[in-house]
């Protein structure tokens, strides 16, 4: 389905989606003078750095610093203010890490930590602390990932996630498919990203046709927090992916001063719909050490999404969950609470 409000936004053609990566901004310095912001107000993380590609800094707005997907990436010094309640491993993932990067919360799922890279640093990333070094397998320790899935058989999903799975190359995420593929009690792998929205050209023909030539089920979930990231470069990836057989959800984060209203949640919900992606999952923030300032009093989550709930039609309104220590399962918020 065509949507012809949502603004062009122009790929760049001359490099390849790694080269483009390797662009990436880096700089906080360079990020304001691009957005034509002031640079007064400037905050450089010891750790978890800026990184932003080019392809999304440019569907942000000039001179604008409050910019809904410029708050989404700029470092910010409430970062560095410790919180309580707020944690570095927040859904206590190192519990359920039976194997090196291998994830086992749930019981039919499991999900692979398939590298630690992104393209793009969410200052809300709820793993912006965890220990990739000690979880990233090596090619030999794939077979030992999956002699555990083969041998439980429980599992009949598998994840992959990271860092961001589409960040590997096209090697290594071939090799990734075909141990998947060869298993039996396998039924569909989810790919959780976030590329194709901030690196549009890393869908291109080489990942397609992988995608496209697995005998499971594809489904990819995106990461998109507000309609000002979906354009018709996107749009045309989106359909390019529906084309290869692919279901195509989003999850969205509520975020304090990015989306925490009605309107733009409502005009987020059409935009996806419009692109061919089905909303999924509304998530209330992990709590995250460094991440509080995004946070939103689970009062005006519910009331918001009652709103929600009167202005949308029922397939355009994601699940509103939160993500719980040690629950096999994404918790339902409760809507009746006083």
């Amino acid at each position: 389905m065509k949507n012809s409000a949502i603004p062009v936004v122009d790929e760049l053609k001359s490099t390849t989606w790694q080269e483009e990566l390797g662009q990436a901004v880096s700089s906080v310095h360079e990020l304001y003078e691009i957005l034509g912001l002031d640079c007064t107000k400037i905050h450089t993380p010891k750790s978890f750095g800026l990184k932003v590609p080019r392809a999304f800094v440019r569907k942000m707005k000039q001179g604008d610093l409050n910019d809904p997907l410029l708050l989404q990436v700029l470092p910010d010094t409430q970062e560095t203010i410790a919180m309580a309640g707020y944690s570095n491993d927040p859904l206590l993932e190192h519990e359920h890490n039976p194997i090196k990067g291998l994830l086992h919360k749930y019981k039919s799922r499991v999900l692979i930590t398939t590298t630690g890279a992104c393209a793009v640093h969410c200052r809300y990333c709820f793993r912006q602390h965890f220990d990739y070094q000690a979880n990233m397998p090596t090619a030999a320790q794939m077979g030992e990932i999956g002699s555990y899935i083969a041998a439980c058989d429980d599992i009949d999903e598998v994840i992959f996630s990271g860092g961001d799975p589409l960040s590997l190359s096209h090697r290594r995420l071939a090799l990734w498919f075909e141990m998947i593929n060869a298993l039996p009690n396998i039924k569909t792998i989810r790919i959780h990203t976030r590329l194709p929205v901030v690196l549009p050209s890393r869908v291109d023909d080489a990942l397609l046709t992988l995608l496209k030539n697995s005998p499971k089920n594809i489904v990819m979930v995106l990461h998109i927090n507000h309609a000002n990231e979906i354009d018709t470069v996107l749009q045309d990836k989106c359909q390019a992916l529906k084309q290869a057989g692919i279901t195509l959800l989003n999850q969205t984060v509520l975020l304090k001063s990015v989306n925490d209203d009605v309107d733009t949640l409502c005009k987020l919900s059409h935009a996806l719909f419009g692109v061919g992606v089905l909303p999924y999952y509304l998530h209330v923030l992990d709590k995250v050490q460094g991440a509080a300032h995004f946070d939103v009093p689970i009062a005006r989550v519910v009331e918001i999404y009652w709103q929600m709930l009167e202005r949308l039609s029922g397939y355009l309104v994601p699940k509103l969950v939160q993500e719980l220590p040690n629950k096999p399962y994404k918790t339902p918020v409760n809507l009746y609470r006083e």
